[in-house]
Protein backbone atom coordinates (compact mmCIF):
# COMPACT_ATOMS: atom_id res chain seq x y z
CA UNK A 1 0.00 0.00 0.00
CA UNK A 2 1.43 3.44 -0.93
CA UNK A 3 2.66 5.62 1.90
CA UNK A 4 0.21 8.23 3.19
CA UNK A 5 1.31 11.80 2.56
CA UNK A 6 2.58 14.10 3.90
CA UNK A 7 3.23 12.17 7.12
CA UNK A 8 4.95 9.37 5.24
CA UNK A 9 7.56 11.81 3.98
CA UNK A 10 8.51 12.70 7.54
CA UNK A 11 9.00 9.01 8.32
CA UNK A 12 11.10 8.50 5.18
CA UNK A 13 13.22 11.55 6.02
CA UNK A 14 13.78 10.41 9.60
CA UNK A 15 14.69 6.90 8.49
CA UNK A 16 17.12 8.28 5.91
CA UNK A 17 18.86 10.54 8.44
CA UNK A 18 19.06 7.72 10.98
CA UNK A 19 20.64 5.45 8.35
CA UNK A 20 23.56 7.69 7.46
CA UNK A 21 24.03 9.16 10.94
CA UNK A 22 23.79 5.85 12.78
CA UNK A 23 21.22 7.51 15.01
CA UNK A 24 23.87 9.82 16.48
CA UNK A 25 22.73 13.45 16.46
CA UNK A 26 25.48 16.04 16.58
CA UNK A 27 25.27 19.80 17.15
CA UNK A 28 24.25 20.35 13.51
CA UNK A 29 21.38 17.88 13.58
CA UNK A 30 17.90 17.63 15.06
CA UNK A 31 16.58 14.73 17.16
CA UNK A 32 13.33 14.51 15.22
CA UNK A 33 12.42 15.59 11.68
CA UNK A 34 9.16 16.90 13.11
CA UNK A 35 11.23 19.63 14.76
CA UNK A 36 11.87 21.08 11.29
CA UNK A 37 8.16 21.66 10.88
CA UNK A 38 8.16 24.04 13.85
CA UNK A 39 10.87 26.29 12.38
CA UNK A 40 10.15 29.86 11.32
CA UNK A 41 12.52 32.10 9.40
CA UNK A 42 13.39 35.77 9.28
CA UNK A 43 14.28 36.89 5.76
CA UNK A 44 17.30 39.12 6.40
CA UNK A 45 17.64 41.19 3.23
CA UNK A 46 21.21 42.21 4.04
CA UNK A 47 22.24 38.58 4.39
CA UNK A 48 20.37 37.62 1.22
CA UNK A 49 22.04 40.40 -0.77
CA UNK A 50 25.46 39.30 0.49
CA UNK A 51 24.72 35.73 -0.60
CA UNK A 52 23.52 37.00 -3.98
CA UNK A 53 26.68 39.06 -4.49
CA UNK A 54 28.96 36.13 -3.71
CA UNK A 55 26.96 33.87 -6.02
CA UNK A 56 27.05 36.44 -8.83
CA UNK A 57 30.83 36.95 -8.53
CA UNK A 58 31.75 33.28 -8.16
CA UNK A 59 33.38 31.50 -11.08
CA UNK A 60 31.18 28.96 -12.84
CA UNK A 61 33.33 26.00 -11.89
CA UNK A 62 35.82 25.53 -9.06
CA UNK A 63 37.93 22.58 -10.16
CA UNK A 64 38.75 21.25 -6.71
CA UNK A 65 38.69 17.52 -5.87
CA UNK A 66 37.38 18.17 -2.37
CA UNK A 67 34.53 20.28 -3.72
CA UNK A 68 33.60 17.68 -6.32
CA UNK A 69 33.54 15.05 -3.58
CA UNK A 70 30.90 17.13 -1.79
CA UNK A 71 28.78 16.95 -4.93
CA UNK A 72 29.24 13.18 -5.05
CA UNK A 73 27.78 13.02 -1.54
CA UNK A 74 24.78 15.05 -2.70
CA UNK A 75 24.27 12.81 -5.73
CA UNK A 76 24.51 9.67 -3.59
CA UNK A 77 21.86 10.87 -1.14
CA UNK A 78 19.62 12.23 -3.89
CA UNK A 79 19.50 8.76 -5.43
CA UNK A 80 18.93 7.08 -2.06
CA UNK A 81 16.03 9.40 -1.29
CA UNK A 82 14.56 9.00 -4.77
CA UNK A 83 14.67 5.22 -4.36
CA UNK A 84 13.14 5.45 -0.89
CA UNK A 85 10.17 7.58 -1.93
CA UNK A 86 9.43 5.56 -5.06
CA UNK A 87 9.75 2.30 -3.11
CA UNK A 88 7.17 3.74 -0.70
CA UNK A 89 4.75 4.18 -3.59
CA UNK A 90 5.26 7.84 -4.53
CA UNK A 91 5.21 8.15 -8.32
CA UNK A 92 7.63 10.57 -9.98
CA UNK A 93 6.67 11.65 -13.49
CA UNK A 94 8.63 13.90 -15.84
CA UNK A 95 6.67 17.00 -16.81
CA UNK A 96 6.93 17.18 -20.62
CA UNK A 97 4.22 19.72 -21.36
CA UNK A 98 4.55 23.48 -21.71
CA UNK A 99 4.72 25.72 -18.66
CA UNK A 100 5.08 24.66 -15.05
CA UNK A 101 3.37 21.57 -13.58
CA UNK A 102 1.94 23.48 -10.59
CA UNK A 103 0.34 26.91 -10.17
CA UNK A 104 1.87 27.47 -6.74
CA UNK A 105 3.06 25.61 -3.65
CA UNK A 106 -0.50 24.96 -2.44
CA UNK A 107 -1.31 23.30 -5.77
CA UNK A 108 1.91 21.26 -5.55
CA UNK A 109 1.19 19.98 -2.06
CA UNK A 110 -2.50 19.39 -2.61
CA UNK A 111 -2.07 17.39 -5.79
CA UNK A 112 0.86 15.33 -4.52
CA UNK A 113 -1.00 14.46 -1.30
CA UNK A 114 -4.17 13.65 -3.21
CA UNK A 115 -2.63 11.62 -6.04
CA UNK A 116 0.60 10.28 -4.56
CA UNK A 117 2.44 11.49 -7.67
CA UNK A 118 4.95 14.30 -8.26
CA UNK A 119 5.33 15.94 -11.66
CA UNK A 120 8.97 17.05 -11.85
CA UNK A 121 9.85 20.10 -13.94
CA UNK A 122 12.84 18.86 -15.92
CA UNK A 123 16.20 20.61 -15.72
CA UNK A 124 16.52 20.29 -19.49
CA UNK A 125 13.37 22.42 -19.92
CA UNK A 126 14.19 25.15 -17.47
CA UNK A 127 17.35 26.16 -15.65
CA UNK A 128 20.32 28.44 -15.99
CA UNK A 129 22.43 28.51 -19.17
CA UNK A 130 24.94 25.76 -18.26
CA UNK A 131 24.09 22.54 -20.07
CA UNK A 132 25.25 18.97 -19.64
CA UNK A 133 28.89 18.75 -20.62
CA UNK A 134 28.94 22.46 -21.49
CA UNK A 135 32.16 24.41 -21.26
CA UNK A 136 32.67 26.28 -18.01
CA UNK A 137 35.23 28.69 -16.77
CA UNK A 138 37.98 27.76 -14.35
CA UNK A 139 38.67 24.23 -15.48
CA UNK A 140 36.15 23.03 -18.06
CA UNK A 141 33.76 20.12 -17.85
CA UNK A 142 30.08 20.06 -16.94
CA UNK A 143 28.22 20.68 -13.71
CA UNK A 144 28.21 17.53 -11.53
CA UNK A 145 24.41 17.58 -11.21
CA UNK A 146 23.75 18.07 -14.91
CA UNK A 147 24.79 14.58 -15.99
CA UNK A 148 22.57 11.48 -16.31
CA UNK A 149 21.50 9.92 -13.02
CA UNK A 150 20.84 6.47 -14.43
CA UNK A 151 17.11 6.85 -13.71
CA UNK A 152 14.76 6.57 -16.68
CA UNK A 153 11.04 7.27 -16.27
CA UNK A 154 8.45 7.05 -19.06
CA UNK A 155 11.20 7.16 -21.67
CA UNK A 156 12.89 10.21 -20.14
CA UNK A 157 16.39 10.08 -18.68
CA UNK A 158 16.56 12.11 -15.47
CA UNK A 159 19.60 14.20 -14.63
CA UNK A 160 21.09 14.24 -11.15
CA UNK A 161 19.62 17.73 -10.86
CA UNK A 162 16.15 16.32 -11.55
CA UNK A 163 16.54 13.98 -8.58
CA UNK A 164 17.69 16.96 -6.54
CA UNK A 165 14.47 18.74 -7.56
CA UNK A 166 12.40 15.72 -6.54
CA UNK A 167 14.01 15.77 -3.09
CA UNK A 168 13.51 19.53 -2.81
CA UNK A 169 9.87 19.49 -3.87
CA UNK A 170 8.87 16.55 -1.68
CA UNK A 171 10.90 17.19 1.46
CA UNK A 172 11.23 20.96 1.14
CA UNK A 173 7.70 21.90 0.10
CA UNK A 174 5.25 19.00 0.36
CA UNK A 175 6.43 17.64 3.72
CA UNK A 176 5.56 20.80 5.70
CA UNK A 177 3.77 22.96 3.14
CA UNK A 178 6.46 25.60 2.67
CA UNK A 179 5.68 28.17 0.00
CA UNK A 180 7.55 29.13 -3.18
CA UNK A 181 8.26 32.68 -1.91
CA UNK A 182 11.54 33.87 -0.32
CA UNK A 183 10.69 32.71 3.23
CA UNK A 184 9.23 29.41 2.07
CA UNK A 185 12.23 28.63 -0.10
CA UNK A 186 14.63 29.29 2.78
CA UNK A 187 12.58 26.98 5.00
CA UNK A 188 12.51 24.37 2.24
CA UNK A 189 16.29 24.63 1.86
CA UNK A 190 16.75 24.19 5.61
CA UNK A 191 14.63 21.03 5.55
CA UNK A 192 16.49 19.66 2.55
CA UNK A 193 19.94 20.33 4.01
CA UNK A 194 19.08 18.19 7.01
CA UNK A 195 18.82 15.13 4.76
CA UNK A 196 22.55 15.23 3.89
CA UNK A 197 25.70 14.83 5.99
CA UNK A 198 27.31 18.08 7.14
CA UNK A 199 30.05 17.80 4.48
CA UNK A 200 27.44 18.35 1.77
CA UNK A 201 25.82 21.43 3.29
CA UNK A 202 28.06 24.09 1.64
CA UNK A 203 27.09 22.88 -1.85
CA UNK A 204 23.42 22.29 -0.98
CA UNK A 205 23.48 25.88 0.31
CA UNK A 206 24.90 27.05 -3.04
CA UNK A 207 22.36 25.07 -5.04
CA UNK A 208 19.40 26.26 -2.98
CA UNK A 209 20.04 29.35 -0.87
CA UNK A 210 22.59 30.81 -3.26
CA UNK A 211 20.22 30.56 -6.21
CA UNK A 212 17.16 31.70 -4.24
CA UNK A 213 18.98 34.79 -2.95
CA UNK A 214 20.32 35.57 -6.44
CA UNK A 215 16.80 35.33 -7.87
CA UNK A 216 15.09 37.51 -5.24
CA UNK A 217 17.94 39.83 -4.21
CA UNK A 218 20.40 39.69 -7.11
CA UNK A 219 21.05 41.84 -10.20
CA UNK A 220 17.58 41.27 -11.70
CA UNK A 221 15.55 41.98 -8.56
CA UNK A 222 13.97 45.11 -10.11
CA UNK A 223 12.19 42.95 -12.70
CA UNK A 224 8.89 41.20 -12.00
CA UNK A 225 9.58 37.58 -10.92
CA UNK A 226 8.06 36.22 -14.12
CA UNK A 227 10.63 38.11 -16.21
CA UNK A 228 13.73 37.25 -14.17
CA UNK A 229 16.13 34.69 -15.64
CA UNK A 230 17.01 31.48 -13.85
CA UNK A 231 20.32 31.77 -11.99
CA UNK A 232 23.35 30.25 -13.63
CA UNK A 233 24.14 26.92 -12.00
CA UNK A 234 27.64 27.13 -10.56
CA UNK A 235 29.95 24.65 -8.87
CA UNK A 236 30.93 26.15 -5.54
CA UNK A 237 30.78 25.70 -1.79
CA UNK A 238 29.80 28.63 0.39
CA UNK A 239 32.09 29.45 3.33
CA UNK A 240 31.03 28.24 6.77
CA UNK A 241 30.28 31.78 7.96
CA UNK A 242 27.33 31.89 5.55
CA UNK A 243 25.98 28.60 6.88
CA UNK A 244 26.34 29.87 10.46
CA UNK A 245 24.49 33.08 9.57
CA UNK A 246 21.82 31.07 7.76
CA UNK A 247 21.24 28.91 10.84
CA UNK A 248 20.76 32.09 12.86
CA UNK A 249 17.75 33.10 10.75
CA UNK A 250 15.61 30.28 12.16
CA UNK A 251 13.69 29.93 15.39
CA UNK A 252 11.01 27.56 16.67
CA UNK A 253 7.39 28.60 16.53
CA UNK A 254 7.09 28.95 20.30
CA UNK A 255 9.99 31.42 20.22
CA UNK A 256 8.00 33.91 18.10
CA UNK A 257 8.39 37.44 19.49
CA UNK A 258 5.18 39.02 20.81
CA UNK A 259 3.28 41.13 18.28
Amino acid sequence: MPVRLPGGLRRIAQHHIDRWSGGVVGPDGVPDVAELGRLRVTVDEGFCREVAVLYERAVRFECDPGLLERYEIVKFHNRMLYDEVTAAGVAVRPWTRDGQPYRDSRDLRGRVVRTGALEVFLTARGHGPLGVGGGVGGGGGGHPLRGPSGVRVDGTDLQHNDLFRVVHDLFGHVMFGHSFGPAGELLAARCQMQLYPRAAWPVVFAEQVGQVCWFYHGPHRALPPGRRPYPEQKVLAFPDRFLDAFAGLFRHAEEEPPS
